[in-house]
């Protein structure tokens, strides 16, 4: 299976700040998503990667994107064995699978399974 980059997040302790700064230098507008403060970048281009601009959720303000895979938890202990850090552990939502993990250098990307 071949594995595209498929959705982008911003990760802000000030998403409303973030969403004036890129709003005004891209001419994104939002849209509300499924958690409290996040929500989804209206960019207006067909067939672009989605994105989304919310909380940090506790962590630091990152910038990251996600990439399909066939197994999260397949792929989380690939990162591991590679010497990753798995970030966020495997959950589930209504339609999709997704977990993070940091790269050797502590860059953060996400990985999510449809269905």
């Amino acid at each position: 299976m071949a594995n595209p980059v498929v959705h982008f997040e911003i990760r802000s302790a000030d998403p409303d700040a973030a969403r004036t700064f890129f709003g005004q230098v891209f001419d994104w507008k939002f849209s509300p998503g499924a958690i409290p403060g996040y929500t989804y970048v209206e960019h207006g281009v067909e067939g672009a990667i989605p994105g989304a601009i919310g909380p940090t959720q506790g962590g630091p303000p990152m910038v990251t994107f996600f990439v399909v895979v066939d197994d999260v938890a397949e792929t989380l202990a690939r990162a591991e064995r590679l010497g990753g850090k798995t970030i966020q552990p495997a959950a589930s939502v209504p339609g999709i699978t997704f977990a993070a993990f940091a790269d050797p250098q502590g860059q953060i990307v996400g990985i999510v399974k449809p269905g």
